[in-house]
């Protein structure tokens, strides 16, 4: 029984792309919520900080939207339909790799930042 390609991205990134593609697909429309952390990380048996990450790389892109102690993420833009759907064929396996080695990157900035962000109020209030 033939196996198909090793899928290489790190859990968050394709959850972010299986997110990104139920909201394109209208599974998930502006204004709706994403379902709680916890069911999503049950659902994929990941931790809850892969899906937060995820959930992360989705603020990122402007699709969804987070407050602290509301129960989930909102959607407030739907993607663009070329960035929702499968890779391009003509995409390598290797393109494909460094792209989901890039937004591991970005997801590392960005907690980076928030806590670069976070020191810097905790000073400046001194």
């Amino acid at each position: 029984m033939a196996k198909g390609p090793v899928d290489r991205r790190k859990p968050y990134v394709r959850i972010a792309d299986d997110l990104r593609r139920d909201i394109a697909s209208g599974r998930y429309q502006v204004g709706d919520l994403l379902p709680p952390a916890g069911e999503l990380a049950e659902r994929y048996g990941v931790a809850g900080m892969t899906v937060s990450n995820a959930i992360a790389v989705l603020k990122e892109e402007g699709l969804v939207q987070t407050r602290q102690g509301a129960r989930g993420a909102r959607v407030i833009a739907a993607p663009d339909e070329q960035d929702a759907g499968e890779p391009t064929p003509e995409r390598s396996e290797e393109f494909q790799l460094l792209f989901s080695q890039l937004q591991e990157m970005r997801g590392q900035l960005r907690r980076l930042s928030s806590k670069l962000d976070e020191l810097d109020e905790r000073t400046r209030d001194r």
